[in-house]
């Protein structure tokens, strides 16, 4: 009977703890996902009206890709080249640290991403500009 009962008690720390690593993972997930489509507005023409299409994980473990559309400020949408969707894919080391970002056009230089690190991502201004945010 002694048996039975330490093996409930493991089995049930062993839901907390998957239960509990799930949660961690999906706000880990949210901040992720936040950093990379507040990338966007700092990689778009200024101006741009910017529509979210998708957002969701990238190819590889801990990415986040980001599809968006663009319009010209405030009008009708864009034709042509500036039209087609466009894409931001952010790579991830531990945590929510941005270690990489690729556009469709390739990948974004190392002092292009210290700077939008350094100086923009955690502004006030990069959080108002979210495309998603709904700030």
């Amino acid at each position: 009977m002694r048996r039975k009962g330490r093996g409930a008690a493991l089995a049930g720390a062993l839901a907390v703890w998957l239960v509990g690593g799930a949660a961690c993972d999906s706000a880990l997930d949210a901040r992720r996902a936040a950093l990379c489509r507040r990338a966007v507005p700092a990689l778009a023409p200024p101006g741009a009206d910017i529509t979210l299409l998708r957002v969701g994980p990238g190819a590889s473990r801990g990415s986040v890709r980001v599809d968006y559309r663009l319009a010209g400020a405030g009008g009708p949408p864009l034709k042509g080249e500036a039209a087609r969707p466009r894409h931001l894919v952010c790579g991830f080391g531990p945590g929510d640290d941005l270690t990489a970002v690729t556009t469709e056009r390739g990948p974004v230089n190392g002092a292009s991403l210290y700077l939008l690190k350094r100086y923009y991502l955690a502004s006030p201004e990069a959080e108002a500009a979210d495309p998603g945010g709904g700030g």
